[in-house]
């Protein structure tokens, strides 16, 4: 038995899940994965739905790893993607699957919506970016469609807060998950009470809020027989996976932008105080919330979902990993072709490399037809993208940004990264790739008493981990293809 303060991380991700154990000693954080599994969508007549007991059986897997390592865990903090929801009964059931974000019944919702309330006093009572999938946009959707489930919601609990719902029997709405929904002042944090009966609901349709690093409760009778386990709280970190991932940004000063790489890609800035200006309506930047109260100014760009879907579709016919696809991209001519990230066609398209194709084929470029090519147009078109949406960025910062901090699994990619930092002609610091984890891990200590604030959560950050350092190389040559991009950048 060891006398070290453990912490579990469980990091649900819209592609794969983990459980990472952490440590904190002599102000370094040690990490070991105990888990890692896919986090499958399913798609059933039509709609698109996630497994809420399957990834509730993999936490418990996760604890019982635990258990049969004979280590003492003081808690158990969850995270997941933003937006997704379970919806309870009065008698505490889960009424359905969730459905997931990339459901298509989104498709269009948004404007659905807007002819209740205009977009503009939505944006102007929330501060959050206009996606099919918001929260608010799928909830009209089921009332829209006469869902038989829906008269008899008695609570919405997002995805975090629906799993450690099942394993303490204690309903929350932790904050930062709920920034996402589009159902949130960010200036009261509290629900609006326009948009909620705009979808017949109410705040009596959601548990209470609480804040990142409050504890929920002990595991329940049910979770303490499946595991074995005793005395271990759960507690609610940030349960927006981002905003852990942000949390974790080893950076020295404020004058940065992140960049959160992984299926999705998310770039901001921290703020003090939401910005929801004109300008910040127009460019569809969102204001969500932070781990430690702050405001994450950033926008939603489409991210390693493009290369991960390619990947699949070339896994068919034979095995390639992503150093092979990297390798081979980094063979291929440059500044060949570009994409938009961002174009609808992306979304959830049968063929992912024939959508590449078609947006070549329509925007008067040269079709891209081997794996090189279709990755060196992907990842040189997402460098592109990061650099616009940082030029963007610039205009509402009150500081300076001098650095881009590029955190989760994508900072692994040496050549986006590489091509970022030429791209923007910012340095880019590369790492940690498991940020998300870390910040989940980070507010568990915070709630236990061992770390003090985020000042502090980052030296330790720092003090743990490699990080890898991208100077900007041959910005002339990328400026001139960047006006290239520009003129191809339409949404198809």
């Amino acid at each position: 038995m060891s006398n070290k303060r453990y912490f579990l991380a469980i990091d649900l991700g819209a592609s794969s899940g983990r459980a990472v154990l952490g440590n904190i000693e002599n102000d370094r954080l040690e990490l070991q994965e105990i888990n890692r599994f896919p986090n499958p969508m399913i798609e059933v007549n039509g709609r698109t739905h996630w497994d809420l007991f399957y990834l509730y059986n993999q936490i418990i897997t996760s604890l019982k790893e635990v258990k049969s390592q004979q280590v003492d865990i003081v808690s158990v903090g969850i995270d997941t993607w933003g937006v997704d929801f379970v919806c309870f009964g009065k008698d505490g059931e889960a009424l359905r699957m969730p459905y997931s974000y990339r459901d298509t019944h989104n498709f269009g919702a948004p404007e659905r919506f807007f002819k209740k309330i205009p977009k503009e006093t939505v944006y102007q009572k929330t501060g959050i970016q206009i996606m099919n999938f918001n929260s608010l946009f799928v909830l009209n959707t089921m009332l829209e469609e006469n869902i038989s489930t829906y008269p008899i919601i008695d609570k919405v609990l997002f995805m975090p807060d629906a799993l450690s719902y099942l394993l303490t029997g204690k309903m929350v709405t932790e904050y930062t998950i709920a920034s996402t929904s589009q159902m949130i002042n960010p200036i009261a944090k509290k629900f609006d009470i326009d948009l909620l009966k705009a979808i017949q609901l109410s705040e009596n349709n959601f548990a209470p809020i609480v804040f990142a690093g409050t504890k929920i409760g002990q595991l329940s009778e049910t979770a303490k027989h499946l595991t074995g386990l005793d005395d271990v709280s759960v507690v609610a970190v940030a349960g927006h996976d981002t905003a852990s991932a942000v949390l974790a940004t080893p950076a020295e000063n404020r004058n940065f932008a992140y960049l959160s790489s992984g299926t999705w890609s998310l770039m901001g800035i921290e703020s003090d105080e939401p910005i929801m200006t004109d300008e910040a309506f127009n460019l569809n930047f969102t204001n969500e919330g932070g781990a430690d109260g702050s405001v994450r100014f950033m926008k939603n760009i489409c991210g390693m979902w493009l290369a991960e879907q390619c990947k699949k579709e070339w896994e068919k016919a034979d095995i390639f990993t992503h150093f092979d696809i990297v390798d081979s991209a980094q063979e291929a001519t440059p500044f060949r072709s570009f994409i938009n990230p961002d174009s609808p066609c992306f979304t959830s398209p049968k063929s992912m490399t024939g959508a590449i194709k078609n947006y070549c084929q329509s925007t008067n470029q040269p079709i891209p037809e081997t794996m090189g090519e279709i990755a060196r147009c992907v990842y040189e078109s997402l460098a592109f993208r990061y650099k616009q949406v940082l030029g963007d960025l610039r205009k509402f910062a009150s500081f300076p940004i001098e650095t881009l901090h590029i955190i989760g699994g994508g900072a692994q990619n040496k050549m986006l990264n590489s091509f970022t930092a030429n791209a923007t002609g910012l340095p880019v610091i590369a790492g940690p790739a498991e940020a998300t984890a870390i910040g989940n891990i980070m507010l568990q200590a915070q709630a236990a008493g061992l770390i003090k604030d985020k000042s502090e959560i980052r030296q330790i950050v720092r003090n743990s981990f490699d990080l890898e350092k991208f100077e900007p190389k041959d910005c002339e040559m990328w400026n001139e293809n960047y006006k290239r991009y520009l003129n191809v950048f339409v949404e198809i």
